[in-house]
């Protein structure tokens, strides 16, 4: 008889990552490459590599409490975001309990769930957005968790204070809320605030970010969660598998945060371009939401394949969702032009 794994397992569709291709805009990727201090500071840590990395990441782990100006017992380090909102299901829920989240989101929400052995509950967005009074309306005797991606992937919408404060405010206790602020950084909005501001005073929510996106490190897999509730970050220390954070990937998380001028001036050029890509989609009859993050998503419907294909004509990789839209990172200007012009035909 041969082995087998178990049904959830083997139902799992598998993660499909961006296309690759001459202007790959199909990852939310940061089109600029890393800083040249943070390039000195990998170059550094690979003399390194035939020692075991720091498994605690203790002096990442300062550096960003200093941040957020909290102790760094609120802090654990992980290889990745997704990977650290995985050990947090693996830590606060049983098979069968259940979690939360609008949809459509982030596309690894379903996989983790089915991972876990959590009951996933997708709530459907409302303009684009995450409709907080329908997930408070999920909410059951088994409902766990609650993730909010904000903003949100693949509509770029983020949900702005006052509505994230009443809705954290009527979650019951009991309940634990991931603020998933993956974009974060590219948030210029000042109705929406940091999710570090709004999880204060709460012992059941956390924050969880990643150096992937604006700080442009997608390919060392590192990422942080914060909280007041010290045993999230115990859990995720427990969780992790050991040394699965590299010398090279906390050296440059570490630059980075050295860096925060330099970052600052690429994420205005990134907004700067996102508006435009926005105007001249709008202008050209897509209806396009208000992104806060790297990328726009182009509710373009049944039109999506031949959209897909005008891009795929000229070697530019997108992020098509079916029939429901497609989400474009913003790239350089010059790709960002190419684009355009793919998308006027």
């Amino acid at each position: 008889m041969n082995t087998h794994p178990i049904d959830r397992i083997a139902a799992l569709p598998a993660y499909v990552p961006g296309k690759p291709a001459k202007v790959k805009l199909a990852s939310n990727e940061n089109p600029f490459p890393p800083l040249p201090s943070v390039i000195e500071a990998i170059t550094v840590a690979a003399g390194e590599i035939n020692r075991y990395p720091d498994t605690a990441s203790l002096e990442l782990r300062e550096q960003v409490a200093r941040k957020y100006d909290v102790p760094p017992e609120q802090v654990a380090i992980g290889a990745g975001s997704l990977t650290i909102g995985e050990q947090i299901l693996q830590a606060f829920t049983h098979e069968g309990d259940e979690i939360v989240y609008g949809w459509r989101s982030f596309e690894a929400y379903p996989l983790v769930s089915a991972v876990v052995g959590v009951r996933a509950i997708q709530v459907p967005l409302r303009e684009h957005m995450y409709d907080l009074d329908a997930m408070l309306a999920a909410i059951t005797d088994r409902t766990r968790v609650i993730i909010v991606c904000n903003p949100n992937n693949p509509t770029g919408t983020a949900v702005q204070r006052d509505r994230l404060v009443a809705f954290l405010d009527a979650v019951p206790s009991e309940v634990l809320v991931i603020i998933d602020e993956a974009y974060g950084e590219y948030i210029d909005d000042p109705q929406i605030a940091s999710g570090v501001d709004l999880i204060k005073g709460r012992q059941n929510a956390c924050l969880l970010k990643t150096f992937s996106k604006a700080y442009g490190l997608a390919a060392l897999r590192i990422g942080y969660v914060v909280s007041e509730n010290l045993d999230i970050a115990a859990s995720v220390g427990k969780t992790a598998m050991p040394f699965s954070v590299s010398t090279i990937a906390q050296a440059a998380a570490i630059a980075s945060l050295h860096a925060e001028g330099e970052l600052r001036d690429r994420v205005a050029q990134t907004t700067s371009e996102r508006v435009r890509l926005t105007t001249e989609l709008r202008a050209l009859g897509w209806t396009v939401p208000d992104s806060q993050a790297n990328f726009v998503w182009i509710d373009s419907g049944t039109d999506t394949p031949e959209l897909v294909r005008r891009l795929g004509a000229v070697g530019i990789s997108g992020r098509a969702f079916g029939e429901e839209g497609i989400r474009v990172t913003v790239g350089t200007p010059d790709e960002n032009d190419l684009f355009l012009s793919a998308v006027r035909g």
